[in-house]
């Protein structure tokens, strides 16, 4: 499976969080599965970082960059065609981050891992 990493998925896998069930963990172990997460959401990290607003990640953007390039993730860039995907997305979610990786899953194919309930609301394949 083709796997996109919400940003809290990213952050809590790097942090070891006890908030991934031991489903999530498995799909994020399970090699025959294939793990993305969207440049957006590091653009994400960064703004929260420079807000103050993410205390639960130390290292801002770079570290966070660092981290993932140390695992089997791989970056997907933002292409011209998933804004054409939000501006055809109903307005369930007000956060611009997420409704960017809804556009880039939906696109791709992909399979999001989020706890996020209004992610769920969308017509998109999410895992929990």
């Amino acid at each position: 499976m083709n796997l996109l990493l919400d940003t809290h998925t990213a952050l809590w896998l790097i942090n070891e969080h006890e908030k991934l069930s031991f489903e999530v963990k498995n799909m994020l172990l399970n090699d025959k599965n294939t793990l993305y997460i969207s440049i957006v959401s590091a653009w994400e990290i960064a703004i929260k970082t420079s807000r103050g607003k993410l205390t639960e990640f130390s290292g801002g953007v770079k570290s966070f960059l660092t981290k993932i390039n140390e695992m089997p993730i791989s970056i997907v860039p933002i292409m011209p065609h998933y804004l054409e995907t939000v501006e055809t997305l109903p307005f369930i979610h007000g956060d611009p981050f997420d409704r960017l990786i809804v556009a880039t899953a939906k696109t791709e194919g992909m399979i999001i891992l989020t706890a996020d309930e209004n992610i769920y609301k969308y017509d998109v394949c999410f895992m929990w």
